[in-house]
């Protein structure tokens, strides 16, 4: 038994943070492997968007039929966060590049973004 805590105990000292499974304040179950993604969109777009892509005063809802695939595919967000983009949907202005974003990182992001919409029953 004693042996069994230790292990037990071992395990969270030398599991990172990030690889617990991430839930959302909706309690929208985000897959373990998708942990990554929500917490480099939480670091470089939640500010705008919105920790539950709900959209802020400063950038549109990610949740809207606007982001669906059939109307912005993935590439569309690539383009917004490495090259910025020019305002054409909302009135917000124009989308700067995101200062630190690298396509790794969107690489890890866009399948996150994806997952949440569809959790929403966007598409």
């Amino acid at each position: 038994m004693k042996s069994q805590i230790l292990r037990l105990a071992a395990f969270f000292v030398l599991v990172p943070v990030s690889a617990i499974p991430a839930v959302s304040a909706e309690n929208i179950e985000i897959p373990f492997h998708m942990a990554r993604g929500q917490l480099l969109y939480e670091k470089y777009c939640s500010s705008c968007h919105g920790l539950q892509l709900s959209g802020s005063d400063k950038g549109p809802p990610l949740v809207h039929p606007f982001y669906k695939p059939s109307h912005h595919g993935d590439k569309s967000f690539y383009r917004a966060a490495l090259k910025g983009v020019k305002q054409h949907h909302w009135n917000f202005g124009d989308m700067p590049p995101v200062v630190g974003m690298t396509p790794g990182k969107m690489d890890r992001i866009v399948p996150y973004l994806r997952y949440y919409q569809s959790q929403k029953k966007l598409y």
